[in-house]
């Protein structure tokens, strides 16, 4: 029963990010964006995936913890894009 509800947190929280990277991507921007929350965030996944490891309890939920590192890394990486057409646009 604890893993239901480990996997309805990761679940709740994984349900912005695909909202997130497609602001990201569309905005062009990092205005609004925080590298620093991002980065917080993801280490916080690392560290769920890590003590799964480290526990021995490899169930389903590493899937979840897996697939929001994934998507918060990608918004990380549309953040650097998003960084350097902030540069090229002040520049131009």
């Amino acid at each position: 029963m604890a893993e239901l509800f480990e996997v309805l947190m990761v679940v709740s929280f994984g349900i912005s990010w695909p909202l997130s990277i497609l602001k990201s991507y569309r905005a062009k921007t990092t205005k609004g964006k925080s590298l620093f929350f991002l980065l917080m965030i993801l280490a916080g996944y690392a560290f769920g995936i890590t003590s799964k490891f480290l526990s021995g309890k490899i169930t389903y939920v590493l899937f979840f913890y897996c697939l929001n590192f994934v998507m918060v890394a990608t918004d990380i990486g549309l953040y650097f894009r998003n960084l350097q057409l902030d540069h090229s646009e002040t520049t131009a």
